[in-house]
């Protein structure tokens, strides 16, 4: 069964709020820290989402996938830039990284489809 990153950046979007209601020190200051270290700085916007991309492929979460590359389309990323991404993760991590590079391209196929992105940067 393959699985649909809208579906669990959805649903985890939901039990976030769950958590947001039960343990809002804990949310707030988890997006503080959040808002603080992709604020603007001598890297770009887009330059932190595709570190933070390369984190969760790396930690092999799905949610952080869905999360980053919605955020990394938002932001106009080509599909280039997400390759180049990708392979320095493989690189760095091996064949397991590499599955979930995959899972980053299947995310950004779901995930950016009907949306206009540029071929290459």
């Amino acid at each position: 069964m393959s699985k649909s990153f809208d579906t669990i950046t959805h649903d985890v979007s939901k039990a976030l709020g769950t958590l947001r209601h039960e343990i809002p020190e804990t949310i707030q200051g988890f997006n503080a820290l959040a808002k603080a270290a992709l604020a603007p700085g001598v890297l770009s916007a887009l330059d932190k989402e595709l570190i933070a991309l390369a984190i969760g492929v790396s930690s092999r979460c799905d949610a952080c996938i869905g999360f980053h590359v919605k955020a990394l389309i938002r932001l106009g990323v080509s599909r280039a830039q997400l390759m180049e991404t990708l392979a320095v993760c493989t690189y760095m991590g091996g064949g397991p990284t590499l599955m979930y590079a995959a899972e980053a391209v299947r995310a950004y196929e779901e995930l950016s489809v009907g949306k206009a992105t540029p071929a290459s940067a």
